[in-house]
């Protein structure tokens, strides 16, 4: 792990899989924008913090998953760091049992297993009007960019510098993603759209880049997420139940699934694209022998 000077105050967290960025509030202090994983990458974050002599102050997450809120509470009892988080997805990670709300299709003894590091304790919560968060003295804009999760938001820095944490992805991991997630496929087009109208001087991306403009790249990002629609739609060649899909897509996309924590990862991620092609009417649900099927729509439509 290393860490990136982005511009001025601002800079990153290079965890090898992430950007996790912070703002220098002094030599000493440093609010974090994410926490990052809680289980494969604390040592390492904690590690790095502590030989820079940083204490951190504050948590802003942009959103309430795994790998943006796993080391909240490690921080919180460590350095009684303060967390933000909008409203929404504060509740989301307040307990094991809103955790199953949010996930679905999990027992609390597997949300144990696999989510406990989401559980976070929030002390500023962010509503949706809110347009300015002050911690430690400093003030961060807030930019609503909800899609990938109920209400992900962006966050720019002292500096200018926005972080948009999962509301883009970089080349890089475009190259590599057989089944890239967002909650609400068309509400995240709209925030990527947004994202390229702010006037910023970098914007980081947690998995994982830092462009100083960001154009292409959100058309990019767009193009990629609906030819993965196309090729979900592509596999519906009759009416089939969600498990049928799933199990035409992960031949299709040559996924590799050994798990029961895999299978539901993959399946909430299919789920978002088929609910999206039903948005669109590219997919019809119907009732068939008590079972939900879904087909294509006969009138022609674009993905």
């Amino acid at each position: 792990m290393e860490i990136i000077n982005v511009f001025g105050n601002t800079y990153c967290i290079d965890t090898g899989m992430t950007y996790i960025p912070f703002y220098k509030l002094n030599e000493k202090e440093i609010v974090l924008l994410d926490s990052g994983y809680g289980n494969s990458e604390r040592e390492g974050i904690n590690m790095l913090i502590d030989d820079n002599g940083y204490r951190v102050y504050g948590i802003i997450n942009s959103h309430a998953h795994i790998d943006h809120v796993g080391n909240n509470m490690f921080f919180k009892e460590k350095d009684k760091a303060i967390i933000a988080m909008t409203r929404l997805e504060a509740a989301l990670c307040s307990s094991e049992e809103s955790v199953k709300a949010y996930f679905g299709g999990h027992t609390l003894k597997s949300v144990r297993g696999h989510f406990e590091t989401m559980i976070s304790e929030t002390d500023i919560l962010i509503d949706s009007e809110d347009e300015l968060l002050e911690m430690g003295g400093v003030v961060f804009k807030i930019i609503p960019t909800p899609g990938h999760s109920p209400a992900h938001i962006s966050i720019i820095t002292p500096d200018n510098v926005v972080y948009v944490g999962d509301t883009l992805i970089s080349y890089e991991v475009m190259r590599g993603a057989k089944m890239p997630y967002a909650f609400i496929l068309s509400v995240d087009f709209l925030s990527k759209k947004k994202l390229s109208t702010l006037n910023c001087e970098h914007f980081i991306v947690a998995h994982k880049g830092i462009y100083s403009n960001i154009e292409n790249l959100v058309d990019d990002n767009i193009a990629f997420y609906k030819h993965r629609a196309q090729r979900v739609y592509d596999v519906i060649n009759k009416p089939m139940t969600l498990e049928e899909i799933l199990r035409a897509v992960i031949c299709e996309f040559d996924i590799n699934v050994k798990s029961i924590h895999k299978q539901r990862v993959i399946n909430r991620m299919m789920c978002s694209f088929v609910d999206y092609l039903i948005e669109i009417e590219q997919l019809t649900a119907e009732i068939e022998n008590g079972f939900i099927k879904y087909r294509q729509t006969e009138k022609e439509t674009s993905v």
